[in-house]
């Protein structure tokens, strides 16, 4: 994953940079030994180790230090911390399950592959009962594999709809759109006005062309996957997709969204040269500080007008089987999720909590109301399947092909890389 990389500060939190969005790489136990298949029996470790990802350089190590500290006097146990960059701790988690050094706990986007492998611990082992039942359904939904829950959310992030009200107003528009039809109306009043402006910037290029297209189906009622099995090529996700087409042939868009990273459109937003584009909470970030684009956030339109549906994205923190360490790591989630530790953490990353009790203490953030109000019915990917980050892949590469393609063509090869496993 390249997900929750880079944070920023939000409504007055500290942050700093892009975060969590897209979830990207992950690349899977295949027949890694790394937990050796223990069940944790053996003498008790005293010590464990966390591989944790890095969100900002301001932050993640910061906290994880003060955690280590916290740790050991609350517990008597200790705890190594390794932080990895985003760009590189894919490779380096794999090598060290493949070697059989894998960490106590990984910090990372995708879980499934190892659950797959028995090398996880699930919650009955190593999670409180209360600790479980304050973490919101849909990420306890999104982190079960075979029926167990094994993908243990750090932090999250949802998407919004972001709209220039400048270019709005110039272009006769009294409200954000509500649905696609309106959307597409409001794109060509702002491409029509000249200058350079672009009614939507639409990101189909290999960052993260996964999470662009989950915002769209999941506003048409399209999924990736439905009762157990693979909808990529639905009906509604190749209307989907057509109708991303018909924006960018009708130049309503930048030029070439195929090509276009999520960076891409949020800078062609911060420039003030696009009308629309969907962001999260790390964008207004970036905006409150530049102060050059007066923007709204709205739900994101759906096609037909009914309640909007948000994409969710999270991270997980999984527990490795390693001999005697069971006691250790049920000690390590039962301080992380404390709401002084947990929300102390996603707060100063600039993310979205992960608990009930965490959204209620996010509540009095005016501009992460947004995002928290649909947050506990966010939409994931579907990263409880261990194929997923191979189809990911796949689309990160091939969807934004249909811009100049083929809709359905596109969809019918992903489709059948999702049914071969890959």
């Amino acid at each position: 994953m390249r997900s929750m990389k880079n944070s920023v500060v939000v409504a007055g939190l500290a942050i700093a940079g892009l975060a969590l969005g897209a979830c990207g790489g992950g690349t899977g136990a295949g027949n890694a030994g790394g937990a050796g298949g223990s069940t944790g029996g053996g003498e008790e470790a005293k010590t464990i180790k966390l591989v944790a990802a890095e969100y900002s350089k301001d932050h993640t190590k910061a906290f994880w230090d003060a955690f280590a500290k916290t740790y050991k006097e609350k517990t008597g146990y200790t705890l190594e911390v390794q932080v990895v960059s985003w760009d590189n701790i894919d490779q380096q988690s794999s090598t060290m399950i493949q070697n059989n050094q894998a960490p106590d706990i990984l910090n990372l986007n995708a879980y499934a592959s190892y659950a797959k492998d028995g090398l996880l611990y699930d919650s009955d082992a190593v999670l409180p009962a209360s600790v479980k039942s304050d973490i919101l359904d849909t990420f306890v939904k999104y982190g079960t594999y075979d029926g167990k829950f094994y993908g243990f959310p750090d932090l999250s992030s949802a998407r919004a709809f972001f709209y220039n009200k400048t270019l709005f107003k110039q272009a006769g528009i009294n409200q954000p759109p509500k649905t696609w039809a309106e959307l597409e109306a409001d794109a060509k009043k702002i491409t029509a006005l000249g200058g350079g402006n672009v009614g939507y910037a639409l990101p189909l290029g290999p960052e993260e062309s996964q999470g662009e297209f989950s915002m769209w189906l999941f506003n048409n009622g399209g999924t990736w996957k439905d009762g157990g099995k693979w909808t990529i090529n639905s009906d509604k996700n190749v209307e989907t997709l057509t109708f991303l087409k018909k924006l960018t042939d009708a130049k309503l868009t930048q030029n070439n969204p195929a090509r276009s990273n999520r960076a891409d459109a949020f800078d062609l937003f911060k420039s003030g040269k696009a009308g629309m584009v969907i962001g999260f909470s790390p964008l207004a970030a970036d905006l409150d500080k530049d102060k050059k684009v007066d923007y709204g956030v709205a739900p994101f339109p759906t096609n037909d007008g009914s309640e909007s549906k948000t994409f969710g994205v999270t991270d997980y923190l999984m527990a490795f089987k390693k001999p005697g360490n069971e006691k250790a790591v049920k000690a390590f989630y039962e301080l992380y999720y404390q709401p002084d530790q947990v929300n102390t953490f996603i707060k100063a990353e600039g993310f979205l909590p992960v608990t009930k009790s965490g959204v209620e203490a996010f509540a009095g953030e005016t501009k992460l109301k947004v995002y928290l109000d649909t947050l506990p019915n966010a939409q994931l990917t579907p990263t409880d399947d261990p194929t997923w980050d191979k189809v990911k892949l796949a689309v990160q590469q091939n969807l934004g092909a249909a811009m100049t393609g083929d809709p359905k063509g596109v969809l019918d090869k992903l489709q059948q890389t999702a049914e071969n496993g890959g």
